[in-house]
């Protein structure tokens, strides 16, 4: 049974957490204890039902204020499928919190109210969904109760968000009109708006295809630890441990260790306590190589038929997560897989206007700001560009003065 990863993105009271609070309550996902709780809950809704929202607002000043703040993430499961479902935030201030939210997700639903259609944050959520490349969206016109289920009032909002994907260049957009406080369209196909003819929301993510990584394109190992016991009995051992983070390796494969350069082959792969012939994405394993290179932590082992780029200076595509301002006369940590180096910000390229999704230029990057930028890294790093290979085409900044994550990069250009 295979898993699909989701988030959830709208502006704030759109219905986000009543929708997924829906999905799960009318799919049975919901435990007997988180029943009673949510039957003892003070929360109501105007209609006097239970606020289903209360399932996924974990912190005590989301259940307060009834927004979402972190991300919260839920699990469940049908008969077809495995869900992985990211609350996100609607609030401008929590864009970087989104960031997070849809960084492996494989599918993106995006509510918009149905008495406001496309705004701001409409734009700003699509636009970070193109961004770090998922490759599906929903949009779940939701509230169509407010609007007495008019089909004008879908076909309007479905016009307008088109024309709205096209811009921000997204392609695969499905679009289902429902209502997450009255269950329509959520599990069930609703008898209300029997002018809809498409699948409700629960029956197309369980059939959704979401394109699988390549097994044999990009094969990424970055070295996590360099195991040599140096024992009697294990005298010669010498194991490079970590986790595939994309494509995959087979004994006998020719790899080349980056950035070094250095060319071997696979003599072993292990695997707990078996030896298996061949080390898929997302498997943590152990390789050992036929000849003894200097290998260290953050060194990457790549095909050698496939190899990605080396340099110290790329454009990368940057999200601001710090409440201080990005500082380009300050030297940063940036961990790309298991590699950490120093590096400075060379280069503000431009920042992107969310409202108008124009370049503008601007010499300060704040909370919440994306844009372009050029860095400047102390030691190469062997790089996939983020938007063929997310696995080994991100990385993350950190203040090196309080090990603070300050923002998510994704990488672009070889800038040399």
């Amino acid at each position: 049974m295979n898993i699909l990863k989701f988030l959830t993105a709208g502006s704030v009271d759109d219905g986000k957490s009543t929708l997924i609070g829906r999905l799960l309550y009318d799919s049975g996902a919901i435990l007997v204890d988180q029943l009673e709780a949510l039957q003892r809950s003070n929360r109501k809704n105007d209609d006097g039902t239970i606020d289903l929202a209360i399932l996924t607002d974990g912190l005590k000043a989301e259940r307060e204020q009834g927004i979402t703040i972190d991300v919260a993430y839920k699990y469940f499961q049908t008969d077809k499928r495995k869900f992985i479902i990211a609350d996100t935030p609607g609030h401008i201030q929590y864009t970087r919190n989104m960031v997070t939210g849809a960084s492996n997700a494989g599918l993106a639903i995006i509510l918009i109210d149905a008495r406001k259609g496309v705004i701001e944050q409409t734009v700003r959520h699509s636009f970070l969904v193109s961004l770090l490349g998922l490759p599906q969206v929903v949009v779940c016109v939701n509230k169509m109760d407010m609007v007495d289920y008019e089909e004008e009032v879908f076909n309007k909002i479905v016009s307008d968000y088109k024309g709205l994907a096209v811009k921000v260049g997204l392609k695969n957009v499905a679009y289902i009109p429902v209502s997450a406080l009255k269950g329509d369209n959520i599990v069930h196909s609703s008898e209300r708006m029997p002018w809809f003819s498409g699948s409700s929301l629960l029956p197309y993510l369980e059939t959704v295809e979401i394109p699988a990584d390549n097994l044999t394109e990009h094969a990424r190992f970055p070295v996590q630890w360099v195991i040599r016991p140096q024992t009697e009995e294990l005298h010669d051992y010498r194991g490079y441990a970590g986790r595939v983070s994309s494509g995959s390796f087979r004994v006998n494969d020719k790899v080349t260790v980056l950035p070094s350069g250095f060319t071997s082959t696979i003599s072993k792969i292990e695997l707990l306590d078996s030896e298996p012939e061949a080390a898929l994405s997302g498997m943590s394993v152990t390789i050992h190589l036929e000849d003894e290179i200097d290998i260290s932590r953050g060194d990457t082992l790549v095909s050698a038929k496939n190899k990605p780029q080396v340099s110290q200076q790329i454009e990368a595509d940057l999200c601001w997560m710090d409440t201080k301002p990005l500082d380009t006369s300050h030297t940063y940590f940036l961990q790309h897989n298991s590699k950490v180096t120093r590096c400075r910000i060379k280069e503000i390229l431009h920042k992107v206007n969310i409202n108008t999704l124009e370049e503008e230029f601007d010499e300060e990057f704040k909370l919440n700001d994306i844009g372009r930028i050029v860095i400047k890294t102390a030691d190469p790093l062997a790089f996939d560009l983020y938007q063929y290979n997310k696995a080994n085409g991100g990385a993350i900044l950190i203040d090196s003065r309080t090990n603070v994550t300050v923002g998510a990069l994704m990488f672009r250009a070889n800038a040399e």
